[in-house]
């Protein structure tokens, strides 16, 4: 419904819309918040509505307000805060390196980009000390980062050091010309050797925080899976994406009644067998901004990865 929206990512941007009949009745802190960037809680939008930041046919509403189809709601958020982001010698596994990319092998535990409250120990200030040179196109709290992967999931990204490089690996994530292959223990026995998972995901209503299959305020994602092994009580599959929405894999296995061995908010197991959920991207493939060569990239299980899976074969 409002995709466009959904895809924006900084926090003093514009939001601008028309209120369809599926979004009448609903308050309009809650529709607000919904369509904010992550990271936004409900109660910062309603202090936007006290300062009068949203409107709604350009008068000042209350939180409460209920949105009637027609509307024309406005919302011009305050600036996000200017964080000192300052780069720090963390050590980086580089696959691959030259003016216009950087390829890294990212652990287990090292977040991606800076957010207010955690300005130091990420992916970005590990960078800033390894390449001096950053795309700016995404502000000063995620220079050169084009796409992300979670926290505790491992793996394969790339990121640009030049804004040409930038716009090029963007516009390939958004054309779905990326090639993102990921290795996932799941839990339970898959039946099938392969399949699609086509589900739109959205925030889930009843914690902003995660992600879910749903039709309201949602992207459509796409998740082919193949089966490589069955073990006793888990299977281990690789995933390729199709599209790449915030905790995609992590929703559609769950939605599918697999979700990710050791998966903190998605899991359903209270003993978890690894710290952070079984998710590795091992597979990265692009047109090289430059050159146009296309590029591909292979990384192997972590160490607590490969040893989750000997102890549940019995070696």
């Amino acid at each position: 419904m409002y995709d466009w929206l959904l895809e924006r990512e900084e926090v003093g941007e514009p939001i601008d819309f028309p209120v369809d009949a599926e979004t009448a009745g609903e308050r309009i802190d809650k529709v607000v918040a919904e369509l904010s960037p992550e990271g936004i809680s409900r109660s910062q939008v309603q202090q936007w509505i006290k300062d009068g930041a949203v409107t709604v046919n350009g008068q000042a509403v209350k939180a409460n307000y209920k949105l009637a189809a027609g509307d024309h709601v406005s919302v011009k958020p305050p600036a996000p805060e200017l964080l000192d982001i300052q780069p720090e010698p963390i050590p980086l596994d580089v696959y691959y390196e030259d003016a216009d990319v950087i390829v890294i092998n990212k652990p287990r535990g090292l977040v991606v980009h800076p957010a207010p409250g955690h300005t130091s120990g990420t992916l970005v200030n590990a960078l800033l000390h390894h390449c001096k040179d950053l795309s700016g196109i995404n502000g000063m709290l995620r220079p050169g980062i084009v796409h992300r992967i979670d926290k505790d999931t491992t793996g394969l990204l790339m990121v640009a050091k030049n804004d040409n490089a930038h716009i090029s690996l963007s516009s390939q994530l958004k054309e779905h010309t990326v090639t993102r292959k990921y290795i996932a223990l799941v839990q339970g026995i898959i039946p099938h050797d392969n399949g699609t998972i086509e589900a739109p995901i959205g925030r889930d209503e009843r914690d902003r925080k995660m992600y879910t299959v749903t039709n309201k305020n949602s992207k459509d994602a796409i998740t082919h899976f193949q089966v490589l092994e069955r073990l006793d009580e888990h299977t281990l599959v690789e995933l390729k994406l199709e599209t790449g929405r915030t905790h995609q894999i992590r929703v559609h296995m769950k939605f599918i009644g697999h979700p990710l061995e050791g998966d903190p908010m998605y899991g359903k197991s209270k003993r978890a067998l690894l710290e952070g959920q079984a998710l590795h991207a091992a597979v990265l493939g692009f047109e090289h901004p430059r050159t146009k060569e296309q590029m591909s990239f292979e990384a192997p299980l972590p160490d607590d990865f490969n040893e989750l899976l000997q102890r549940l074969r019995g070696m």
